[in-house]
């Protein structure tokens, strides 16, 4: 396994921003964590200089992957950010010409206003469920703090160097190409990272990713309205929002903020799913309104945006998800999956009305890239 010193003699062959300084000369590698054979590295860097200072960072990630043992490495630009970035900007700005976005056709997210209602085994489910629909279907787990789509789907695999010799390739599985920072560290490795990292992380896993032709990217996004979502927001040309929310009142707050922030930076709703809605024994058949019922619903019709569905409490959907079989996957033809199955609809439906198409059709002219029919 590649030590600190190891990774500072790599660093040391990489020339700095002058193109002459040894990098580690610069005082500019702000961080750097190894665990096993993965390589993280920040350096830091203002950000109207990002992308001036690509290839210093190219350079630095091809460096550390040929260190004798580095299975992965990854190399980010952070920076401190400075108040006038936190302001809201629109995120219909395109794509950059060459990244990894540029052949998706829609990207859409999966968010909530506060953590612990069951977004990202929502979001997952979603993605198979679109995939059972005939659409070509990529999941992005953006929550860096707690990814869970490698539990979700059983990946404990780390992605490959595609044939570019720079761009990850993303794993698979039961049909949808998934990636995750959480399959370039331990699962029990925590992630001490300030917000600049973090976004710059978000930013190449989207970039840095050979995501192929894809007709929708999921990304299962941090809970609550911070940096880290804003970023996402913000520079990804999101075709819209799927808030998930549980029925009580301290959960639907937090919606409402989350909603808040989409609609500021002018990405569309595309409804609202009201998840943990209900819970039938497995015993007696007997039905629970544990947190309450029916809230997400009212708060859609308050919010002006399509409910989606509702899906239950029910130990088969814990237990496929801990299981690394989601329940669309693992049970198909069962109620769970149909529940999941008719959302899937109805967003499929939101992303191909006339509005939304020709919203992505200019997105795509803007880009210099056709849509395909």
């Amino acid at each position: 396994m590649p030590t600190n010193d190891d990774v500072l003699k790599a660093l040391a062959g990489v020339a700095g921003p002058d193109g002459r300084t040894p990098l580690t000369e610069t005082g500019l590698v702000t961080g750097i964590s190894i665990r096993d054979d993965k390589i993280c590295v920040a350096i830091n860097a203002a950000p109207e200089l990002a992308q001036a200072l690509e290839p210093m960072r190219v350079a630095a990630e091809a460096a550390l992957k040929a260190l004798p043992g580095a299975g992965s490495a990854l190399v980010v630009l952070t920076s401190e950010a400075k108040a006038e970035d936190a302001r809201p900007r629109p995120s219909a700005a395109p794509a950059r010409s060459g990244g990894g976005v540029d052949r998706i056709r829609q990207i859409i997210a999966v968010a909530s206003g506060k953590g612990g209602v069951g977004k990202s085994t929502t979001a997952c489910n979603l993605a198979l469920a679109l995939s059972r629909l005939g659409m070509k279907v990529g999941v992005l787990d953006a929550d860096v703090y707690g990814p869970s789509m490698p539990k979700l789907l059983g990946l404990h695999t780390k992605p490959i160097i595609g044939p570019d010799g720079h761009s990850l390739l993303p794993l698979e599985k039961f049909g949808v190409k998934v990636m995750s920072i959480g399959f370039l560290v331990e699962d029990d490795a925590p992630i001490i990272w300030r917000g600049p990292m973090v976004m710059s992380a978000l930013t190449q896993l989207l970039r840095d990713v050979d995501w192929g032709e894809l007709d929708v990217l999921v990304v299962d996004m941090p809970p609550g309205t911070g940096d880290a979502q804003l970023t996402i927001a913000q520079n990804v040309p999101l075709a819209g929002a799927v808030l998930v929310s549980t029925p009580q009142d301290l959960a639907l707050l937090d919606t409402r903020r989350g909603a808040a922030m989409f609609r500021q930076v002018d990405v569309p709703l595309l409804g609202v799913i009201e998840n943990m809605s209900y819970f039938l024994c497995p015993h007696c058949g007997g039905r629970s309104d544990v947190f309450a019922h029916g809230g997400a619903s009212c708060e859609a019709e308050k919010l002006g945006v399509p409910f989606l569905g509702e899906i239950p409490l029910d130990i088969v959907i814990r237990e496929t998800s801990d299981g690394g079989i989601p329940v669309v996957a693992g049970s198909p033809e069962g109620p769970h999956a149909a529940a999941y199955l008719a959302i899937a609809e109805r967003v499929s439906a939101a992303l191909r009305s006339p509005a939304r198409a020709e919203a992505d059709a200019g997105r795509l002219g803007r880009s210099g890239k056709a849509g395909r029919a």
